[in-house]
């Protein structure tokens, strides 16, 4: 076997892991300092302790906070991901009047930044009495361009004679939908559930905007509203610290099936 040289891209490619990693060690090691402890890169804390962690995870701000981000993050993930297949079906494989011009009306959103469009949602949503509740929360971030225009993608790319069998077997649309359509997306869902969860998950400023009171901000809010109270550093970035632990476990038990959602876009294309 010959032996793989270093090249300057592997180089560069190192330099760039070490950058991207360093920000999180650095968050790592300040949640673990003792509190008030000098901050990097001053001084390296002379000892480190789990006292930062069990205090955030005692306190019952930051125990509401994680359920309302968890609320938001998981039920805007089912939601979307069934709402867009649902959509990315019917542009994929029906025909109606009108539809390329609905779906291309549709994709054009995209376009429009949320920050234009934050201010019209906000009264809105006052207007029907969703501030400081989980349905306002939530409701206005359903309609996923972004999920729909992947799903169609991909659905497009199934084969028609699938569709056709089931209907020639007395299948109707629900029950190709659940039987035909989930399962065989499954690889592009869990790619989707990955993104919508990480989105919901930091998203600061609709809940910023939405949830005004203490007991519905959400673990981003809440953190950043700490930085302004007289709580040490280093419990914030315990806090922190341990908002990346749900990422992390939804990356890895969806692993399989985004490796699986890039090999068959891979061999698609």
């Amino acid at each position: 076997m010959t032996k793989r040289r270093l090249t300057p891209a592997h180089l560069l490619a190192g330099l760039l892991a070490l950058g991207t990693v360093t920000p999180f060690l650095m968050v790592v090691v300040l949640a673990l300092s003792p509190p008030y402890a000098p901050t990097i890169p001053q001084t390296w804390p002379a000892s480190l302790t789990l006292d930062n962690l069990r205090a955030t995870l005692a306190s019952g701000n930051f125990v509401r906070w994680t359920w309302n981000s968890l609320v938001y993050s998981v039920v805007s993930v089912v939601i979307v991901l069934l709402t867009a297949a649902m959509a990315g079906y019917a542009f994929a494989k029906k025909r109606f009047p009108g539809r390329e011009i609905l779906f291309w009306s549709f994709l054009a959103t995209l376009m429009v930044p949320f920050q234009a469009m934050l201010i019209p949602l906000f009264i809105l949503m006052a207007r029907l009495e969703g501030v400081n509740t989980f349905w306002g929360l939530i409701v206005p971030t359903l309609a996923n361009s972004q999920a729909v225009f992947l799903m169609r993608q991909f659905i497009r790319d199934l084969p028609d004679e699938l569709f056709d069998a089931a209907r020639v077997d007395g299948a109707g649309e629900w029950r190709t939908f659940w039987q035909i359509v989930l399962p065989l997306t499954k690889p592009i869902l869990a790619t989707l559930g990955i993104f919508v969860f990480l989105w919901h998950w930091n998203d600061f400023l609709w809940p910023l905007v939405m949830a005004q009171s203490n007991a519905m901000r959400t673990l981003t809010v809440g953190l950043a509203t700490l930085q302004s109270e007289q709580v040490a550093r280093s419990e914030v970035m315990a806090g922190a610290l341990i908002t990346v632990i749900p990422c992390l476990v939804i990356f890895f038990l969806l692993q399989r099936h985004l490796v699986n959602s890039i090999a068959s876009t891979g061999i698609k294309g």
